[in-house]
């Protein structure tokens, strides 16, 4: 059975080029951040395309689309997110609810 509540947050990163560590870490405060001010986030998980290194997928799940309204809505997350944003070349971001399991 698929859990319809849990709604997803998910970005696409293209890192410029010799930031790569640097981004990980801002990635990792600001979803360490995030963690502690909101019991709702579910996991978040960073990760790297191996063929291309500066190609990152950031993927998150929420228990209800609420909280991650109210997460997006603080100052907190712009600062967060432009110290991410301000080390990539593109960045695009959305949410998604589950679709199939197998």
């Amino acid at each position: 059975m698929i859990a319809t509540d849990t709604v997803y947050a998910s970005g696409t990163w293209i890192v410029t080029k010799g930031r790569e560590e640097e981004f990980v870490q801002r990635w990792t405060e600001f979803l360490q951040w995030t963690r502690s001010a909101f019991d709702e986030l579910g996991t978040a998980q960073l990760i790297r395309d191996k063929e291309t290194p500066g190609h990152f997928v950031s993927f998150a799940s929420w228990k209800s689309v609420e909280a991650l309204r109210d997460w997006r809505s603080r100052p907190e997350f712009a600062e967060r997110l432009s110290a991410c944003r301000a080390l990539c070349d593109e960045f695009r971001g959305s949410s998604y609810t589950l679709a199939a399991v197998v």
